[in-house]
């Protein structure tokens, strides 16, 4: 069709303003079908709404030209450059149409679907993503999960991370670096090299986490010297260690007050109970199409066999079928299980409030609250206030260069 024309719909007939009309299209259906694909003037069923009347008879009215176009764009959402400008009404919309057309399963369309989204409305895409002991979606759908660079809150906790998972990097981008507030990894078979590799892109170039105030590291076997991996959070406050390599005393309350300022919890933080993570924002129906889409996995269509051959060689059948029957890597314990393991909350007192974290904490306080001087043998020891997370200035190590190396 000619780009320049202009088009008039006049008593159910449409013509050209140069007084060209152009007549129905009447072919076989295969050249049928071919139209719909390249003609827009061939009339779709799905430009109607379909009723029925008092008597029983079927009605149809055409849908408003905003809607044809929203849906026209939807289909095609994966061509378009930037939404940004447009209104938040018109973006959730759109998003949702794009969901009922099943855009965002698509592996070739839906990351740069998501993209365009996510760069246009930020956290109203995605604000908060729950993939508990979830590991095949994580496993699947990694593409996808890179896309959302406006999380504040991401709870993998069971999903197999291990000490060297693709994730890593995606979580100290510079995209999450100003968002991510809550992050919850436990359960991860997790240990001090992991998290050192965790933390290599804050501690060496400081990019990354900057926003960080909760963690959650429970479950997995780190040690006390996996602390100083955690200095270069600026505003890490909460922190759960339960079930860990650390044992629970005088000298792990010390270590956390002298290297993270934090002191230890009596009672059970609200933080770091599951029922406060959930997935909310406009894409949460999409992880949920992910989800049931992920379980219909062992149900594939029938392939060629070139196909059958290439999965059969790289063992991809057997590999989805023991993903989707594998059993959590943390088993969810009864309660009075739980009561027995040891709790190991740790937070960040207010300012200015006494400090009654450890026996040696507490001999520098008096009774109004004011800090007595320390003596000289403690004075680099312990400071006035939760000592600041300050630039480390210590020799790189040999792990640490080969880290840095890979960046």
């Amino acid at each position: 069709m000619d780009a320049s024309g202009v088009y008039v719909r006049e008593r159910g007939m449409l013509r050209r303003v140069s007084d060209i009309v152009l007549k129905p299209v009447v072919a076989s259906s295969s050249s049928s079908s071919s139209c719909r694909r390249t003609n827009p003037l061939v009339l779709r069923k799905e430009h109607f709404v379909f009723t029925y009347n008092a008597e029983g008879s079927l009605r149809y009215s055409s849908k408003s030209l905003f809607d044809i176009a929203l849906l026209f764009v939807a289909g095609n959402v994966h061509h378009v450059d930037s939404l940004v400008g447009f209104p938040d009404q018109i973006g959730v919309r759109l998003f949702a149409a794009a969901a009922e057309n099943r855009v965002f399963l698509k592996p070739d369309v839906s990351p740069k679907a998501l993209r365009l989204f996510g760069d246009a409305y930020g956290d109203m895409v995605l604000e908060s993503l729950c993939l508990r002991n979830r590991f095949p979606l994580l496993s699947e759908r990694m593409a996808d999960i890179k896309t959302f660079h406006s999380l504040k809150r991401l709870d993998l906790f069971g999903c197999r991370l291990g000490d060297d998972h693709e994730i890593f990097q995606h979580l100290t981008s510079a995209s999450l670096a100003s968002c991510l507030i809550q992050l919850f990894i436990g359960g991860n078979g997790l240990s001090d090299v992991g998290l050192q590799r965790l933390t290599a892109p804050v501690r060496m170039m400081r990019k990354g986490l900057d926003c960080l105030e909760c963690l959650d590291v429970s479950h997995n076997p780190i040690s006390e010297r996996a602390l100083r991996y955690l200095k270069c959070l600026p505003k890490l406050e909460k922190l759960d260690a339960s079930s860990t390599g650390m044992k629970f005393g005088s000298r792990l309350k010390s270590n956390m007050w002298e290297l993270l300022g934090l002191i230890y919890s009596e009672n059970a933080l609200d933080d770091f109970d599951h029922s406060g993570c959930k997935t909310q924002g406009w894409a949460e129906q999409v992880v949920n199409q992910w989800e049931t889409n992920g379980a219909q996995l062992p149900k594939l269509k029938k392939l060629d066999e070139s196909k059958i051959s290439v999965l059969r060689f790289f063992g991809r059948q057997k590999f989805v079928r023991e993903v989707l029957n594998a059993v959590p890597l943390c088993h969810e314990r009864d309660a009075t299980a739980e009561e027995e393991q040891q709790r190991l909350h740790f937070y960040k007192p207010p300012a200015g409030s006494t400090i009654g974290g450890t026996s040696s904490d507490r001999t520098f306080w008096n009774a109004t609250g004011k800090r007595k001087q320390p003596s000289e043998k403690c004075s680099d020891h312990l400071t006035n206030s939760p000592p600041f997370k300050r630039a480390s200035s210590s020799v790189l190590t040999a792990d640490d260069m080969d880290l840095l190396d890979l960046y």
